[in-house]
Parts: structure tokens; sequence; C-alpha cells
């Protein structure tokens, strides 16, 4: 893939997350995608990803704003640097109770690229600075 393709390819998985499109987001990513998660495991594999999305999406409203794509020369990795502006509704197991908190919180993703779908996506932020931000 070329690094123009790579960079639309990360872009469109954004614009779907931001529209809460889970069906156009997750067939941005190959059957077999490695999910790293912040200060978690790794999980492997689509439906993987679909299931920890259900769960994001019943405990916070997220947008991801001021995106930046960078990738590299032969389009087989990139990476995005974004701001996350979230609520979070739901309870979510082992962190502060939630109650509509709002929070405003740097991240950043690392993504490898295989014929023309995401094969890994390693996701980074600061979890002590969002628990400061909902407790």
């Amino acid at each position: 893939m070329s690094r123009a393709a790579t960079e639309a390819l990360i872009f469109e998985y954004y614009r779907t997350f931001n529209q809460g499109d889970m069906s156009g987001f997750l067939s941005l990513l190959a059957e077999d995608v490695v999910h790293d998660i912040n200060q978690g495991e790794r999980q492997v594999g689509r439906d993987a990803f679909a299931r920890f999305m259900d769960k994001m999406n019943r405990c916070y409203r997220e947008q991801l704003v001021e995106i930046s794509i960078m990738s590299s020369a032969d389009g087989r990795r990139a990476a995005a640097e974004f701001v996350v502006l979230g609520e979070y509704i739901a309870d979510d197991e082992g962190l502060p109770k939630a109650q509509g908190q709002t929070y405003r919180l740097p991240a950043g993703a690392f993504f490898e690229v295989r014929n023309g779908q995401i094969a890994r996506i390693s996701n980074y932020y600061n979890l002590n600075d969002w628990v400061a931000q909902v407790s």
C-alpha cells in the first residue's frame, strides 16, 4: 500500500469511529487483527475487537479530535496522535464510579497495515490522567 492509501485507511478508521459506524469501523480490520490495549492485554481477532468495542461503547461516549496521521514511506506502518473528548457513562470494572464525568485526554496509536486492512493497533494514553479527571 502507498503512504497515501495507508493514511486514508487510518483516517477512515477514525471517521467511522466518530460516526458510531461499528460495522464500517470493524470492516477496516484484518480478521486476525492484533489489538494491544493500553496498559492491558493483547487481544487477537476481529471478534475480540468487536467485544472490546461493545464494552467501550457501553461505558464511554467518545469523539476523537485534533487527529494527526503519519505513515512510513512503504505504507506498512502508521501512527496517529489525537485528543479524546469523552463522557464516562457506565461503570467499567476496576475504575472509578461513572457519573457522567467528562474528560479530555491526549492519546496515540500505532498501526500495522497488511493487504489494505489494519493488522495491528496499539493504543496509548495516560490512564492516571484519565482517572484524575473522572475521580
